[in-house]
């Protein structure tokens, strides 16, 4: 079994495998083949990879040679390739064009993104290892960007109050927001949709902004759903009351194959004082805000606008180290332990990560 590790756009810094990763992988009698230059922006050069044990080919004889390929995003010149498998983070549910198009060139696809959200499959949920990230950063850029302190201070030329910090969803990245802001002093309230993240919200120190009515998310696989309008209506009315007060607002709000939902309207946005900050994290989907735009920052009326859906990419090294990590337990998955593959359909983690298979594709969500 040869797998190749491919670079990934100019644009990423983050790679599949790390050479802690491939050591790993070698001692299961797997062969790696690593692209050049794969693993530079995320500080490991081909000279480590090799001393891991790795081979080091031109992207086109790894795309030939390999018979897995990893790669975090879907990449162009798998129009060359049939009977190849492929490992990623490729949302299918948004790609889905090109997933028809990998079924009928005899890909058999994996992504990630679509492992039913499971406690079987926490340790290759690549979805949480990243948000935890990205709630991280998400925090450091907010405080970097606002014209405040975060912490209250008390000094001789006065008191400085603590930042309002308002987290709009409290899911892995707005929990380690949660608990990135609390350790820089602020004053953090959270709205979620789902009361059962209430008590987890209160254990990290924040105030939980509850509205009745929420849909039933237990049967989504662990994701997000759509609410009723007569939700959202009241919804909006809640956050429009916490808006106005907060000084930084992290949003992380996403419906896997929608449009992000817009939580903060412009006449909320007017109503937040000059120099807050809004960090929305579901900018490549859209955006949580009707002037979001991915990878830039947007001045509305003295509010900054960050939009950033890849923050977890500022980190790569300990990134990459996870997603790497997360791969690792669900290759073991498909391969058995003499380094063979082994697609053992009736295992619920291996049919519901695979987008095609066979010429066609499989997974029920993206038919």
């Amino acid at each position: 079994m040869t797998i190749g590790v491919l670079k990934e756009p100019s644009e990423e810094t983050r790679v599949s495998f790390l050479p802690e990763t491939v050591i790993a992988l070698t001692k299961k009698g797997i062969t790696v083949y690593v692209e050049s230059g794969a693993g530079e922006k995320a500080f490991h050069n081909d000279e480590d990879y090799v001393k891991a044990g790795a081979t080091i080919k031109s992207r086109e004889e790894v795309l030939q040679s390999a018979d897995i390929l990893v790669a975090i995003h879907p990449f162009a010149d798998a129009v060359k390739l049939t009977s190849k498998i492929l490992i990623g983070v490729y949302q299918p549910l948004f790609n889905v064009p090109l997933m028809q198009q990998w079924a009928k060139q005899g890909l058999t696809t994996f992504s990630l993104d679509m492992l039913p959200r499971t406690t079987r499959a926490q340790s290759m949920d690549v979805l949480s290892s990243q948000a935890n990230i990205a709630g991280y950063k998400a925090v450091l850029l907010a405080a970097n960007s606002y014209s405040r302190y975060f912490p209250m201070f008390m000094t001789a030329a006065g008191s400085i109050a603590p930042a309002k910090v308002l987290i709009l969803g409290a899911g892995v990245a707005g929990l380690q927001a949660i608990a990135t802001a609390r350790r820089l002093g602020a004053v953090v309230e959270v709205f979620d949709t789902r009361p059962a993240v209430k008590e987890e919200v209160m254990s990290l120190g924040a105030k939980f902004i509850e509205v009745e009515g929420a849909a039933d998310a237990s049967k989504a696989g662990g994701y997000a759903v759509e609410q009723s309008a007569d939700y959202q209506q009241r919804q909006q009315q809640r956050i429009a009351e916490s808006i106005a007060k907060a000084d930084i607002v992290i949003t992380t709000a996403q419906i896997p194959g929608k449009k992000a939902p817009i939580l903060i309207t412009e006449e909320m946005m007017q109503a937040m004082r000059k120099g807050s900050v809004i960090i929305d994290l579901a900018a490549a989907t859209g955006g949580n805000t009707p002037v979001t735009k991915n990878n830039q920052t947007v001045l509305y009326k003295g509010v900054h606008i960050v939009g950033d859906s890849n923050l977890a990419a500022t980190m790569p090294s300990d990134a990459s180290k996870l997603y790497g990590k997360n791969l690792l337990n669900f290759l073991q998955l498909i391969i058995d332990k003499e380094g063979n593959l082994n697609l053992n359909w009736n295992d619920d983690l291996v049919k519901g990560g695979c987008i095609t298979f066979n010429g066609e594709v499989t997974n029920e969500r993206v038919k």
